[in-house]
């Protein structure tokens, strides 16, 4: 982890459901209300937010959201993009556990009736939305992106200010802060940019991208560092590099229309319609009322009031 001479972030980008479905799966506490609502998901998530404000003192927050979990765009470039995750003979996506799938609105209406902004974009992911709101506030104010997906590693930049905030290793409370020398000395690249095309040659079985044949981390950052680019890289091969030969060749020859296609579903958008609303932290309740019955409902008194206390939000 880095921090010396760094920035801390002041807005911060949430992957939220990275979050909740670690907070479903790490916290054990499945107490359910009468109705046989199960709460841990709701009050983890909360608690994290909690967490993250006290750690980072942002300014700026916004929880992104998945509106499209497998956008088109992404599967008519590889049909076989999340495909895995497919409910069989169908094209639902496989359940979350029941116990989290009825918390997911309630989290939403906690984040609601605190005032924090949700967004989405339909036709794309959270992935994108986060990509989005980076882009438009890059060179404004230091971006944290809060998430244990490792695919938006693409989005550091130490120059611009975004950091990754990586939550799957040491979860919320003792997150890792992900800069490029980070990304230099864990998978040999120095950029984030790198790190996408990196991505996009060794390929990524969670998420249904072949790669190309042959090639892993540390191949492909040795081709990218010796090249500059994925495209550098092409280029080497369609010019008859003799460096490139043998089997190595003849895979990236064969991948060739995997790799035109990888960007469309490796990069994240930069241009997904985001509604453009303030995203200064809440200080005060949006709905004083609504949030009184989800605590009486769920009992959510000790995560809320946490909440509030770091946002310096008077009951």
């Amino acid at each position: 982890m880095t921090t010396t001479g760094v920035t801390p972030p002041q807005l911060l980008l949430l992957d939220t459901a990275s979050l909740y479905f670690r907070a479903y799966f790490g916290m054990k506490d499945l107490r359910e209300t009468p109705d046989g609502t199960a709460t841990n998901a709701v009050r983890g998530m909360v608690d994290m937010i909690a967490t993250l404000v006290t750690r980072f003192s942002p300014t700026h927050l916004a929880c992104c959201w998945d509106n499209d979990w497998r956008p088109d765009f992404r599967v008519q470039a590889i049909p076989s993009y999340k495909s895995h995750r497919l409910v069989e003979g169908s094209q639902e996506k496989e359940e979350a556990p029941p116990q989290l799938e009825v918390q997911v609105p309630v989290i939403r209406t906690v984040l609601d009736a605190v005032g924090i902004p949700i967004l989405g974009a339909d036709g794309y992911e959270a992935d994108d939305v986060i990509g989005t709101l980076t882009a438009r506030h890059r060179g404004r104010l230091p971006v944290g992106v809060v998430t244990g997906d490792r695919d938006l590693f693409q989005l550091v930049d130490d120059e611009a200010g975004v950091t990754v905030i990586y939550t799957a290793k040491q979860g919320v409370r003792d997150a890792e802060e992900i800069h490029q020398q980070d990304l230099r000395s864990r998978y040999g690249v120095g950029t984030g940019r790198a790190y996408a095309e990196m991505a996009m040659l060794r390929g990524d079985t969670s998420d249904g991208l072949p790669g190309v044949k042959g090639i892993g981390d540390k191949t492909a950052a040795a081709l990218i560092e010796q090249y500059g680019s994925l495209a550098a890289i092409r280029a080497a091969v369609d010019a008859g590099d003799p460096a490139i030969k043998g089997a190595r060749r003849t895979h990236l020859e064969a991948g060739a229309d995997y790799l035109d296609a990888a960007p469309l579903v490796v990069l994240v958008a930069e241009d997904a319609p985001v509604a453009d609303v303030p995203l200064t932290l809440p200080r005060e309740l949006a709905d004083p009322e609504t949030l009184q019955r989800l605590i009486e409902t769920y009992d959510l008194g000790n995560p809320v009031g946490r909440l509030m206390r770091a946002l310096s939000i008077t009951p």
